[in-house]
């Protein structure tokens, strides 16, 4: 299960609603602005390295 620090919810409110699953699904843990960053990263990376 996915964590959002209540600190940086109003940031990760912010982005689209399927951007927010996304992240939700991974199960990370968003505990500061540099998490978010890095799981923003690997869906980019992803995206890029897909056919």
């Amino acid at each position: 299960m996915s964590y959002v620090n209540p600190a940086l919810r109003p940031k990760f409110e912010t982005l689209p609603i399927d951007l927010k699953n996304e992240i939700l699904a991974r199960d990370v843990t968003l505990s500061n602005l540099n998490d978010l960053i890095h799981v923003l990263q690997e869906i980019v990376d992803e995206a890029e390295a897909a056919p």
